[in-house]
């Protein structure tokens, strides 16, 4: 990588950790683009070589910042997932993604609150950066080790990231209806029974 690519990508990087910083204290609604480039300290001009518009930063920081859950929980979890059927290592991620996101409260607000199926699909299967992951490509390889196979895997992806998020949500940030220690073997069960519905 060359000179002029290096800076290009310590400015992309200093506008997303930017934006990021507004969005989780200010809010996206009452953030500017002015806002995040007189922070960043680049023309408002640079601002629009990385991005169409304020949607395009947070759907982009949306896809690195879930990359950046799922490639913690492969790390953390390795060879540990090694030999586990489908559902096991689904639910291992899951748990590795939930603990990463109760200790980083102001993370699980940014995507919950702004976070729909589109942005999500587009941000698992298109990274934002050659350090992303594409999870669409280790969901794929999962769902292929399976035995059985499954109907309609997406929807099934779909609905589990629906419960995920909607009830972590809930649990990590109000304690509602209970701790995400005491929700968690509940919501595992469910997951198991959603793709249970699932397998042929």
């Amino acid at each position: 990588m060359g000179k002029v690519d290096i800076n290009k990508k310590l400015k992309e990087n200093s506008l997303l950790k930017t934006a990021f910083e507004f969005f989780t204290t200010k809010g996206f609604t009452k953030t500017s683009i002015t806002d995040i480039v007189n922070k960043a300290g680049v023309a408002k001009g640079t601002f629009y070589l990385y991005f169409k518009d304020k949607y395009d930063i947070r759907n982009k920081l949306i896809s690195h910042k879930s990359s950046q859950l799922f490639k913690n929980a492969e790390a953390a979890l390795g060879e540990e997932l090694n030999n586990l059927p489908f559902e096991d290592k689904l639910i291992k991620i899951i748990d590795n993604i939930i603990n990463q996101l109760n200790e980083n409260q102001s993370l699980l607000t940014f995507i919950s609150k702004n976070l729909s199926w589109g942005i999500f699909k587009n941000a698992i299967t298109s990274p934002s950066s050659d350090d992303d992951i594409n999870f669409s490509t280790i969901y794929d390889k999962l769902i292929s080790e399976s035995p059985n196979g499954f109907r309609d895997p997406e929807i099934m992806l779909f609905m589990i990231i629906e419960l995920v998020s909607s009830t972590c949500y809930s649990s990590i940030l109000y304690k509602e209806p209970c701790s995400i220690e005491k929700l968690k073997p509940y919501l595992y069960n469910s997951i198991r029974l959603i793709i249970a519905q699932h397998e042929k």
